[in-house]
């Protein structure tokens, strides 16, 4: 039974100490991800294992989870679809609902009209190993009632990192001194031992499993030895499959007492001259403010754009400002901008994407089958 009396608000400054180490600090399989935010925090365990069960309770935390690498282990797209404005509400909620591998689902708006504004509703999409991304996006476009589509495959990263609560009060133009890092995106080939282990060590975990020796019991799950499972694991962490161990707030709606994490989610769009986009992402990815940052090609539906990259922000005005000091930064490197947009996020949802195959070849004859079917009064796709 949890005390009531534990605070849960990310304002308690014990819990701010707590989840500016554990939402992107915890980099890599550790055998015991709770002992070491309660390290870098400089708080006892027993502290750490009392508020983080609090605030998954509450709700504050949406959900804990080792993290993995996805971009190494399926194909992966930041997808826009372009859809009409009475069909986008319901299009949102099958592909929350009913697509485990659409993971972001984000309603976009921009301040200026441009071609690529009719690109409303914004997903992130992985399709697990052996699986086709455009034929996934082609049969959502089918359900959806999409008439078109851009798949934006990341060809590198230069930013991926969480922490919004590290991230208050940030200056603008805060960056660091060293180049932002190129992060690749080749797939890893997996055994099914490998996905054994995965398939468990990716869950989300329950309030009870926040305790010492979180891996126990899904080593059991995997028919491993806790030995067994935590050397598969290291194993996958040194082949560059394993992400960080992370708390994910609830930064979409407001928590109980009101308190939200954040209240604008503003995907940046750059284009820079072609051949020098690694060049360019690596000075953006500088910039602490940004929770993602990337080379992406958006066609000509989007101008041309090659970089992009989100930040969050409770205020409209300051996230610009982030922005605006981006920019700057850009034109004292001589950077040429040759063009530049900010989309809105407006209703959203987060959820993991699935990667498994198994789990894809069970959902794709679901929904090819439902597709096929004569709609119905309740379900008129």
């Amino acid at each position: 039974m949890l005390d009531t009396a534990v605070p849960t608000e990310i304002t308690d400054p014990v819990n701010a100490r707590i989840l500016a180490v554990s939402e992107d600090r915890i980099t890599g399989f550790l055998t015991d991800p709770f002992a070491e935010i309660a390290e870098q925090a400089s708080l006892d365990i027993a502290t750490v294992h009392e508020r983080l069960r609090a605030m998954l309770t509450a709700g504050t935390i949406r959900r804990i989870r080792q993290t993995l690498m996805a971009t190494n282990l399926a194909p992966g797209a930041l997808v826009a679809w372009r859809i009409a404005n009475r069909d986008l509400d319901a299009a949102f909620d099958f592909l929350v609902k009913q697509d485990p591998f659409s993971g972001h689902v984000v309603i976009r708006s921009t301040d200026m009209e441009t071609p690529g504004s009719a690109y409303r509703l914004w997903t992130t999409l992985k399709v697990p190993q052996g699986f086709s991304m455009a034929d996934h996006c082609d049969l959502l476009m089918r359900r959806i009632g999409a008439d078109a589509y851009r798949a934006m495959p990341a060809k590198c990263l230069f930013a991926l990192g969480v922490g919004h609560v590290r991230r208050k009060g940030m200056e603008p133009g805060s960056k660091s001194d060293e180049l932002g890092v190129v992060i690749d995106t080749n797939i890893v080939e997996l055994s099914e031992l490998d996905w054994r282990v995965l398939e468990p060590l990716k869950r989300e975990f329950v309030v009870d499993e926040i305790t010492d020796n979180p891996w126990t019991g899904r080593a059991a799950e995997a028919g491993l030895t806790l030995d067994e499972f935590v050397r598969v694991a290291r194993a996958l962490n040194e082949r560059g499959v394993i992400g960080r161990f992370s708390t994910f707030l609830e930064h979409v709606k407001p928590s109980s007492a009101g308190t939200r994490v954040t209240r604008y989610n503003a995907l940046f769009h750059w284009r820079v001259p072609e051949g020098r986009e690694i060049e360019a992402g690596r000075q953006i990815g500088r910039h602490h403010i940004l929770t993602h940052a990337y080379w992406r090609e958006g066609g000509d539906e989007f101008a041309n754009v090659n970089i992009m990259a989100v930040a969050h922000g409770t205020e409209k005005e300051l996230v610009l400002a982030h922005k605006a000091a981006i920019d700057a930064h850009l034109e004292t490197i001589g950077m040429p901008v040759l063009y530049t947009n900010v989309f809105w996020g407006g209703r959203s949802e987060i959820k993991p994407s699935e990667i498994s195959p198994r789990v894809y070849a069970e959902w794709k004859t679901r929904v090819t089958t439902a597709i096929s079917q004569p709609p119905t009064a309740s379900d008129p796709r």
